[in-house]
């Protein structure tokens, strides 16, 4: 039985939590007050004092045909992402923890895209994407004018599902490996030996095991779609064409750092907030139902 820590002196506890209580109320408590106060306020650009609105900045937003565009391609695009990322994780746990001829150098291999900025990957698959100049080129080369991420809206679409994809499949890899070296040996061993092959494997037994793993990943990625997307957008294709790939979190950032309307960012905030929350809590009410935990 393990023995709780106990401080004889009270100011020590709070000395050891200041630093993190301090960064958590600057960083997040802070701005998201502000941000909650400017939604209900009209900011002047330059400064010079608040207007009191009340819901005005949200009828403005949620009557914007723009808005629900952004609304409609933020959420096409946490799905497919969230799909892609999943699905191509799971193959690739599957084949190293089958421990296959050079398994430890994939292992590396497929975790390290984790620690590139979003920003970074957005320029990589710039360079990839480009119809003059990267690997699409030569689709040009056979039928010319095809590929063009600046006039085809759905090429946009593609590209920044493949990048955010690409981005999070690292994540979701490291957790579908912890969960399948979990499983014991044993089992699969035992259904081997009765005659099943590893597909049947995988799907009989292995997938059921994986629940709980499958349910943090869906909430993580999901979340992780709909909130750290800019970097990928902003740098890949701004936003274009023609708004298809303007997300929520980018719009967020052309209203309030380039159109000046501060107030009306804030409210896009508080309802990207709110919809990642309600989403949140529909995964933990209806999804979690069908996680079997061991």
């Amino acid at each position: 039985m393990m023995r709780r820590a106990y401080f004889k002196f009270s100011w020590i506890a709070a000395a050891l939590l200041a630093p993190q209580l301090l960064i958590i109320f600057v960083f997040f408590y802070w701005p998201s007050a502000q941000a909650l106060y400017w939604a209900f306020t009209l900011e002047q650009p330059w400064g010079g004092g608040n207007t009191w609105v009340g819901f005005d900045n949200f009828r403005k937003v949620l009557s914007d045909p723009y808005y629900w565009g952004s609304v409609r391609v933020s959420v096409i695009y946490a799905l497919a992402t969230t799909v892609l990322a999943m699905t191509m994780a799971l193959v690739l746990a599957v084949f190293v923890d089958r421990q296959l001829a050079g398994y430890k150098a994939y292992r590396v291999a497929i975790i390290w895209p984790y620690a590139v900025a979003a920003p970074a990957v957005g320029l990589a698959f710039q360079f990839v994407f480009n119809p003059g100049a990267g690997i699409f080129s030569y689709i040009n080369t056979i039928a010319p004018g095809w590929w063009d991420l600046s006039k085809y809206p759905w090429q946009a679409v593609t590209a920044i599902v493949v990048a955010g994809a690409w981005k999070q499949v690292a994540y979701s890899f490291v957790f579908f490996l912890a969960a399948l070296q979990s499983i014991p040996r044993s089992l699969t061993e035992a259904a081997a030996m009765d005659g099943a092959r590893p597909l049947r494997r995988m799907v009989d037994l292995q997938l059921p095991l994986l629940t709980p793993t499958f349910f943090f990943l869906l909430v993580i990625n999901i979340t992780d779609s709909f909130t750290d997307s800019f970097g990928i957008v902003d740098t890949l294709t701004g936003g274009g064409p023609f708004r298809a790939t303007d997300l929520m979190v980018y719009k967020i950032y052309t209203d309030g750092f380039r159109g000046f309307d501060y107030s009306g960012a804030a409210a896009q905030s508080i309802i990207l907030m709110l919809l990642v929350m309600a989403l949140t809590f529909v995964q933990f009410r209806y999804v979690e139902r069908r996680v079997h935990y061991t």
